[in-house]
């Protein structure tokens, strides 16, 4: 269960706490207790936890977005299970921006320990390890609260690796320009239609790790309808960071964000 905001997975439902006034019921505590107690009718009421967090995220949202703006910041922020590739992604494209001589940055979102962000740090780009403990995302004021001292003046790119979550971090807006999903190719075909909200968001979907597309005996062709399925208009890209494949592509995609080129 999150922290934040008592989920088990899905923030699109709100917590209903319906009880039919002056008839005793019973819950279970926190420390295993049962209590029992009787709502009067002019205290019922129903309670949607998930709209009051996310409608107070999407406001901060909204000013993370506005001081982006201001300083012509570009921000994509990547959403992916864990072991998709996304760290080892970042280094490779941190690099060839370096080679480009743009400034960009990266904001890690992770539950524990800061080994993506040193990994990252390698390349001589500005990184900052946000620890969500028993968070399962990364939320608007997390990242307002890094944003002075994790984004260098001269900055063009920000990235937002979110913590490995197909779920949560999909309902929570940062303030980005996209969401950019990465799928592995050990995850299998079907995780598109099992976990669609991030692929109905996704700008850009990335297919991580195809080198290892034959030796899984990896079907693309299935993979990419179950994507279409979901959202007919998302552009893909294979990629791999081992061989370099569809390097090219990407890198030209994040240009054109940028109107370089």
């Amino acid at each position: 269960m999150c922290k934040d905001c008592g989920c088990s997975g899905d923030h699109h439902h709100g917590h209903h706490h319906n009880h039919v006034p002056g008839v005793p019921h019973t819950h279970v505590g926190a420390d295993g207790k049962s209590y029992t107690h009787t709502h009067e009718e002019s205290t019922s009421r129903q309670v949607n936890i998930g709209t009051a967090v996310l409608g107070a995220n999407d406001a901060v949202a909204a000013a993370n977005r506005e001081w982006f703006r201001e300083r012509n910041i570009t921000v994509l922020n990547l959403i992916s299970s864990p072991g998709s590739g996304k760290t080892s992604l970042l280094v490779e494209t941190l690099k060839e921006l370096g080679k480009q001589n743009i400034p960009a940055a990266v904001i890690v979102g992770d539950q524990y320990g800061t080994f993506d962000a040193e990994r990252m740090k390698s390349t001589g780009a500005a990184v900052t390890q946000i620890e969500t403990r028993s968070s399962c995302h990364l939320d608007a004021s997390r990242i307002r609260d890094v944003l002075e001292t994790a984004i260098p003046e001269n900055t063009r790119l920000l990235f937002i690796e979110n913590v490995g979550n197909l779920v949560c971090p999909v309902a929570f807006d940062l303030g980005e320009n996209a969401k950019i999903a990465l799928l592995s190719t050990p995850e299998g075909e079907e995780k598109p239609l099992k976990y669609p909200a991030l692929f109905a968001a996704a700008e850009v979907v990335l297919i991580t790790k195809c080198d290892l597309e034959k030796v899984l005996e990896w079907n693309y062709d299935q993979c990419t309808e179950n994507i279409k399925q979901v959202n007919p208009d998302v552009q893909f890209m294979r990629i791999s960071s081992k061989t370099g494949e569809g390097f090219d592509s990407w890198i030209k995609f994040l240009l054109n964000k940028l109107q370089i080129g």
